[in-house]
């Protein structure tokens, strides 16, 4: 069984940066695709950006692109999410998750992953 643990999250001011953690047991983390997604008071939960460990691909929602980049350190079994130029609308609970199927791998559609973490809220201040 896979373990994510999120970490990073805060209250932050329009402008300002914040970089996530998730922390992940197993062995075989370097082949997981792995994600972020988020989900605002009331609304369902949205892609936000995934890597792809076959060719480290990477692959953002237009709404961050340019602002945020995901990354990963396969040495400390942790990916991590560089937020910079934080917007209001920025504002919710931030998951990571990942999967062991990334063959056909629909990156932005939550039901494609096996394993999630728990959240942690980032605010951003206007």
């Amino acid at each position: 069984q896979v373990q994510l643990v999120e970490s990073g999250g805060g209250l932050v001011q329009a402008g300002g940066s914040l970089r996530l953690s998730c922390a992940a047991s197993g062995r075989a983390f370097s082949s997981y695709g792995m994600g972020w997604f988020r989900q605002a008071p009331g609304k369902e939960r949205t892609f936000v950006a995934a890597h792809n460990p076959s060719g480290g691909w990477t692959y953002y929602a237009d709404s961050v692109k340019g602002r945020f980049t995901i990354s990963r350190d396969n040495a400390k079994n942790t990916v991590y999410l560089q937020m910079n130029s934080l917007k209001p609308e920025d504002t919710a609970v931030y998951y990571c998750a990942g999967t062991v199927s990334i063959y056909y791998w629909d990156y932005v559609g939550p039901s494609s992953y096996d394993y999630w973490g728990q959240g942690t809220q980032v605010t951003v201040s206007s």
